[in-house]
């Protein structure tokens, strides 16, 4: 008995940090528990392209979405720092199964929309301006290797800022932002992913792969 205790303990110990019950996620998530024990299999992969510690580093992210750990990448990066929920520069197996959750069918709407807001509002001050709605077309489609003039942009901006500031005060906020993509659904349309086996293999592109307002 004691022998056995003792395995069960050192089993414990291995699991690298980070590491929580796929049974304690998928109750707090959407995915069941073979889901999120599909994910940690992704998950391990991911963690130890570079360093091997169970922890998703900001490089290994870059890696996985570029096959190029030094490409930086605004959007990306935003995308890091909000799955990085405790802001420590590192992105553990928690965090990935809560973050993606929002990608799943069954998540609610509001999350989604909300999750594009933090997205897009890069100084993290309740609003997006159209400085940094600048910025996140520039970066969406530098990586959909789509070249369009600034007037052009400019264009984009403009008619989003006109559209979604209800307000008129230059800048939108996150009540403004919900009726915005309520008119435009287009917007969160990659923001479901429809099966898990579509998430674990497309998690690089849906990254890349979202939705300039227009």
């Amino acid at each position: 008995m004691r022998a056995f205790k003792a395995c069960f303990c050192l089993k414990k110990v291995r699991q690298k940090p980070g590491y929580e019950d796929p049974i304690i996620l998928a109750s707090e998530t959407p995915f069941t528990v073979n889901e999120v024990e599909a994910l940690h299999d992704l998950f391990k992969k991911l963690s130890s392209t570079i360093i091997d510690d169970g922890l998703i580093h900001k490089e290994e992210f870059q890696l996985a979405l570029f096959q190029n750990s030094s490409k930086r990448n605004l959007f990306a990066d935003r995308v890091f720092d909000l799955f990085d929920v405790k802001c420590n520069g590192v992105i553990t197996f928690g965090e990935f199964v809560r973050s993606l959750s929002i990608f799943h069918p069954n998540a609610p709407e509001s999350d989604k929309i909300a999750f594009l807001f933090r997205l897009y509002d890069l100084r993290q001050t309740g609003y997006i301006e159209s400085e940094e709605l600048k910025e996140m077309v520039f970066a969406l489609l530098s990586e959909s290797n789509l070249d369009l003039s600034d007037d052009v942009v400019e264009s984009i901006v403009e008619k989003t800022m006109m559209e979604a500031d209800m307000k008129g005060d230059g800048k939108i906020d996150e009540e403004e932002w919900r009726e915005f993509v309520k008119k435009n659904p287009s917007i969160i349309r990659n923001m479901t992913l429809p099966y898990l086996k579509e998430l674990t293999l497309a998690f690089p592109s849906f990254v890349l792969n979202s939705e300039v307002p227009d």
